[in-house]
């Protein structure tokens, strides 16, 4: 009765068992792996969040494929508010942006507007795993290239180009990457529009933890005009605000690829007009949001990222990889066991929650992946009972 493309195995893992067993029994618990802004103690501007989806405009209905012009000239100003603007640069039109109520929306846009059923998408390992389900669920195979770390994270153009076939039609970067918090670098940016014109294909970049760089600004993806480039992001990482579900994708490119790629994606578009009116005249009050929300999560990183470091001075069996920016730490830890049994063992017997590396498709053991928005004294002793947990040989 069912399609192929549902037949997930869903049978729970032992971690999430051992996790819902945990809850279950009503212990204690230290999470690690905070992900939901709402719910990590920010400082949010209630009354002029409710007070713009009050809006009475919000009850009229006027159907835009592409979104309300009004909410996608403040995404266009959240661009052009990005950066100071450099020689050469091309502002970000509001008839490039197309509103979806998420990003996996708006991947599911791009790969009905790129892929047949069976062409194929190349992915970052490690990423988080979300990419699976979306690409299962529009007919797309993927197929991963690996990310190599060397006193940072790079991508492995060997590997990225080994996997080229001639039902490649686009690469997927996310920039910068979760969990490992690197970014692309402008060198491996010219090579990838290099590659892309030269073999036909699209550039698909995901950048909802972009403001959240801890080492400078950083160039977005929007700004790409050397090969076709859609730019993914929404006010889920950059406002805090997940429950508010708007997003967007911005294409670029050359004007011979990016004319025909902006009219098939308004049909597309069309066809579902999924954003809701309320949310799309408020846009401009909850981009807004912004700028506190940054500030706050931002210091909070910062904190907890020198606790981490803090107390890694005083051990030597585990380290912290390099992160650029985003949300999250990967501590390289004695792979003494899978992951998985460690993170069960570390959360029954130090109520302590983290994530194993093999969610992010870890290729090897020894990873644990810890979120840095985590309130600072639930992080610090989470990160404490950790290392000592792991000093003592469990």
């Amino acid at each position: 009765m069912f399609s192929r493309r549902t037949s997930w195995n869903l049978t729970p893992n032992a971690f999430t068992r051992a996790l819902e067993n945990h809850r279950g029994q009503g212990k204690e618990l230290l999470d690690l792996t905070a992900s939901n802004p709402t719910e990590t103690g920010l400082y949010y501007d209630q009354r002029a969040i409710l007070e713009a989806l009050a809006s009475p405009e919000g009850l009229g209905y006027h159907p835009e494929p592409k979104g309300l012009l009004a909410a996608r000239k403040a995404v266009a100003k959240y661009y052009c508010e990005l950066r100071e603007p450099v020689a050469g640069d091309v502002p970000v039109s509001t008839e490039s942006i197309l509103l979806t109520v998420s990003t996996s929306e708006a991947y599911s846009f791009v790969f009905r507007l790129l892929c047949d059923p069976g062409d194929e998408i190349l992915v970052p390992t490690p990423s988080y795993p979300l990419f699976e389900f979306l690409a299962g669920l529009q007919d797309v195979k993927l197929t991963p290239y690996s990310l190599f770390y060397d006193h940072g994270w790079h991508i492995d153009f060997h590997s990225l180009e080994q996997t080229l076939t001639p039902r490649t039609r686009a690469i997927i970067l996310v920039h910068p990457n979760n969990p490992t918090g690197s970014y692309v670098s402008p060198d491996e940016a010219r090579q990838l529009n290099a590659l892309c014109l030269q073999r036909e294909l699209a550039l698909v970049v995901d950048e909802v933890f972009l403001d959240y760089s801890l080492q400078g600004e950083r160039v977005s993806f929007a700004f790409n005009r050397e090969a076709l480039t859609f730019t993914l992001s929404g006010v889920s990482k950059i406002s805090g605000l997940p429950q508010m579900k708007l997003a967007w994708l911005v294409a670029s490119g050359p004007e011979s690829l990016l004319t025909p790629a902006l009219s098939r994606l308004e049909i597309i578009a069309d066809t579902y007009l999924s954003m809701n009116a309320p949310i799309q005249h408020a846009a401009p009050a909850l981009l807004a949001q912004r700028h506190g929300i940054r500030e706050q999560l931002v210091a909070r990183v910062r904190v907890n990222l020198a606790e981490l470091d803090r107390q890694l001075t005083a051990q030597s069996l585990c380290s912290r990889l390099e992160v650029e920016g985003g949300w999250y730490a990967i501590l390289r830890v004695p792979a003494t066991r899978s992951d998985e049994e460690l993170a069960i063992a570390l959360l029954q017997q130090r109520n302590v929650l983290v994530q194993p590396g093999y969610f992010y498709d870890f290729r090897a053991d020894g990873y644990l992946i810890l979120s840095l928005i985590t309130p600072e004294g639930e992080f610090a002793e989470g990160a404490r009972r950790l290392l000592e947990f792991l000093k003592i040989g469990n």
